[in-house]
């Protein structure tokens, strides 16, 4: 199969159809001269050393040279080229907390920096391994699959904020069972998972994962990150996050919790704090594991096939070269490139064809990412997508699709803030207004009316003619007066359900002040009020005896944690 990796540079070939038609345009204007001049044969008698196939000749090489040079730039490929390389190493898959309780400052400069800056000194120390990357918190998802790629790991890491999940709390459970499910199915190699987390687990669980893990031949690791003083978790804003009290919340590091589940896996319980040798430890932990020669296999779909062109167009000028004609004005009038020109139009020609194959440009990586966009590879079309933004941050393309690309994979906070880069460096107004269109559909999609609102107008104003975010536009207006109205019935309600209460309340108290009137026109015995004062004694001792029994109980209540 054959294909042109660059095909832009093809339309540059109409520039060999407009010389040639300039040539002959320009030898039949000479025709005529020299007709004026006199008979053509005679003329042809007289100048027995013109030739007229030589100059038609070399004017056809250069041509040539030009189409090949030109396809050279187009990066012409075909086939297939397989190469497998052989590593020796482990499999690692790191599951990171990205819940709020992250965001505490008890660890320089914050737990859930702290966690990245120790994650990604370990991929440094990585050369022949395989790593994967989890994201958790009230949920879990896979941020990069297990891959050879560090780069792509290292920029998937810059991008991790608990704004990722929607979801809050600490599910450690679901985070070690996704990554049991995240390795490869080769037999023999070291497998570790690594949770970098605070400890703070709301849902359970996570004790029998990491069983189930150590059963599959893993080890289960744990960073503790913190300190078992706690600390309150920032809003961003100057405050603390509350609880539904109104109390300040304060995250401690549970180190009894983390060192349960690294015994429960068969690996090592480390403490990640400010002043620790941690990334040592953990290297010589992982030091232990098993290592086994492992393949990958790249795969690169079209092998490069300019070098076969390059020949040819060297060959040409060659040949263009070594064929000479007769000095004389008429043939330097018809003669399009001159010396000067030919070696100044093939140094430029040789250059930009070098520059354009000697480094693999941002718009290569999009149009990687989009043929695994539309394979629905989400995840591949992502990291293509970060890698030409790494090449050129500010390609509003790039951005574009990446947001796209995020959406897909329901990471709509994520894909919020792409799609939002891509309208600041936008400077198509079509192209922008697309961008604010996805931004309203993601609002729409999580309920939030208004600011969906603002984005379809944005989009409107850049593309008026655009009637699907006007119809957008319409829905989420009845939906948020929809919504407003479920609002005010709902405080309605609750106030008439207030003001019902307030009667009941009213009424019970003036029955109680009738019965207290009775009781004191009612005359008790010395006996009758012994007998109520032993009895209210002994209730008040059995319900003491109950407290204290429910207090001692394990509690089994479900906290809804945020944090």
């Amino acid at each position: 199969m054959f294909r042109f990796e660059e095909p832009t540079y093809l339309y540059l070939l109409a520039l060999l159809p407009t010389l040639a038609l300039v040539r002959w345009m320009l030898e039949r204007q000479q025709r005529k001269r020299l007709k004026l001049f006199g008979d053509l044969a005679l003329l042809k008698e007289m100048a027995p050393e013109v030739s007229r196939w030589r100059p038609t000749a070399k004017f056809w090489m250069l041509q040539a040279a030009l189409a090949m040079l030109i396809v050279m730039m187009a990066r012409p490929q075909m086939g297939m080229r397989i190469s497998n390389d052989k590593r020796t190493g482990i499999e690692t898959i790191i599951a990171m907390d990205i819940s709020n309780s992250m965001l505490a400052q008890d660890v320089e400069p914050s737990r859930l920096d702290r966690t990245k800056m120790m994650v990604e000194n370990l991929v440094d120390n990585f050369s022949d391994d395989k790593i994967g990357l989890i994201v958790f918190a009230g949920d879990a998802f896979v941020q990069l699959p297990i891959t050879s790629d560090y780069v792509s790991a290292k920029m998937f890491l810059s991008d991790i904020d608990p704004s990722l999940i929607a979801t809050q709390g600490t599910d450690i459970a679901t985070a070690i069972n996704m990554a049991a499910g995240s390795f490869t199915q080769q037999q023999g190699v070291g497998k570790a998972i690594i949770v970098v987390t605070d400890g703070e687990d709301h849902e359970g669980g996570a004790l029998e994962a990491a069983k189930d893990a150590k059963k599959k031949g893993m080890r289960v690791y744990v960073l503790g990150v913190g300190s078992d003083k706690g600390a309150p978790i920032p809003l961003g804003n100057g405050e603390y996050m509350k609880d539904n009290t109104g109390n300040t919340v304060m995250t401690r590091l549970n180190e009894e919790m983390c060192r349960q589940i690294a015994e429960a896996g068969g690996g090592a319980y480390i403490h990640v704090d400010n002043n620790s040798n941690a990334q040592q430890q953990l290297d010589n932990e992982l030091a232990k594991l098993s290592k086994k020669e492992m393949q990958s296999t790249v795969y690169s779909e079209y092998d490069e096939q300019f070098q076969a062109f390059g020949c040819i167009a060297i060959l040409l000028l060659i040949l263009e070269i070594c064929v000479f004609e007769r000095k004389n004005p008429i043939a330097k009038r018809i003669n399009l490139f001159g010396k000067r020109q030919r070696a100044a139009t093939l140094i430029l020609l040789l250059l930009v064809s070098t520059l354009s194959m000697a480094q693999k440009s941002d718009r290569n990586y999009i149009r990687q990412g989009n043929k695994s966009f539309r394979a629905g590879q989400f995840d591949q079309s992502e990291v293509a997508y970060r890698k030409a933004l790494e090449k050129n941050p500010r390609n509003p393309q790039a951005h574009y699709n990446l947001g796209n690309s995020l959406m897909a994979q329901k990471k709509d906070s994520a894909a919020i803030q792409s799609l939002q880069k891509s309208t600041e460096t936008e400077t198509s107004k079509t192209r922008k207004a697309m961008a604010f269109h996805n931004i309203g559909v993601i609002c729409q999609q999580h309920k939030m009316y208004g600011e969906a609102i603002e984005a379809y107008k944005s989009a409107l104003r850049l593309n008026p003619k655009d009637d699907t975010t006007r119809y957008n536009l319409e829905l989420c207006k009845h939906q948020q007066k929809k919504q407003q109205q479920d609002k005010n019935n709902q405080q309605n309600k609750e106030q008439k359900d207030k003001n019902g209460q307030n009667e009941k309340d009213e009424k019970q108290k003036n029955n109680d002040k009738q019965n207290q009137n009775k009781n004191k026109e009612n005359k008790m015995s010395k006996e009758n009020a012994e007998q109520m004062l032993n009895a209210a004694m002994q209730q008040e001792k059995s319900t003491q005896q109950r407290i204290k029994k429910a207090m001692q109980r394990p509690r089994s209540a479900k906290l809804d944690k945020e944090w």
